[in-house]
């Protein structure tokens, strides 16, 4: 299991989640971030620092944001597990389910 980055995120992007993690899991695509599921050791630091309630477990995700976890799957499928966001910066792309969205207002 892992945690999941949904909608609420798009567009906004705080990344006070990305300070919080201890493994350098969450990775920043170009509207929003994305937790790698194979990297992250479901600390849950994550989770209460996001301003805008987007990080939820799993197995929590509200059903109307329930294509985010695979959306935060997938994401990686072309990345592989790269072994931290630091390292690899900016993903000039994003998951069909986030790049297909209207833009959010913040």
């Amino acid at each position: 299991m892992t945690y999941v980055i949904a909608q609420p995120c798009v567009d906004l992007k705080d990344k006070a989640c990305i300070e919080e993690c201890p493994v350098d899991c969450i990775y920043e695509g170009r509207r929003s971030l994305y937790i790698h599921p194979d990297e992250c050791v479901d600390c849950g630091a994550c989770e209460p620092v996001c301003p805008v309630e987007a990080i939820y477990y799993e197995d929590d995700v509200p059903e109307q944001w329930s294509a985010f976890t695979a959306a935060n799957v997938e994401f990686f499928d072309a990345l592989g597990s790269p072994g931290g966001a630091s390292r690899t910066g900016l993903v000039d792309s994003d998951h069909p389910v986030v790049a297909n969205l209207p833009a959010q207002e913040q």
